[in-house]
């Protein structure tokens, strides 16, 4: 063989085993591909059952009831705490709920409500006094 020819030879060799590499490579691929599809079902093939399994529900405000106080939205999650709040005068119930859930001073809410400090005081107690009584009442029944 000339030397020319030699060269030649080795880069028809090498490309022709890089052509089979590449060519070895796609059928892996595709032959993954066709396993892998054989193995993997799509989520709406799914039957309802299975796919509740892989779900998860997030349950924020599910069981909360809101009152809304001088633009103020106010969540109360526990259902005896919230149907107690309801049977209080407006009044009552707007000063508990700015004082336990809005975390405001008396001296704030008295701001707010244009009344005196010491009224938003006797108000809360007052209320808190009503508010035990409505309680012991429902776990009476």
């Amino acid at each position: 063989m000339k030397p020319h020819s030699q060269d030649e030879h080795k880069q028809q060799t090498f490309e022709y085993f890089c052509k089979q590499i590449l060519k070895n490579e796609k059928n892996d691929y595709h032959r993954e591909l066709n396993q892998q599809g054989e193995r993997e079902v799509l989520f709406c093939e799914l039957p309802p059952h299975t796919v509740e399994r892989f779900a998860m529900w997030d349950k924020y405000f599910q069981d909360t009831y809101l009152f809304e106080i001088m633009g103020f939205e106010i969540a109360v999650a526990d259902e005896l705490l919230a149907e107690a709040l309801k049977a209080l005068p407006q009044d009552r119930l707007e000063i508990i709920l700015l004082s336990y859930f809005a975390d405001m001073t008396d001296k704030e809410i008295a701001g707010r409500l244009n009344l005196i400090r010491r009224t938003v005081a006797h108000r809360r107690k007052n209320a808190l006094r009503k508010l035990k009584k409505i309680m012991e009442g429902f776990a009476d029944e």
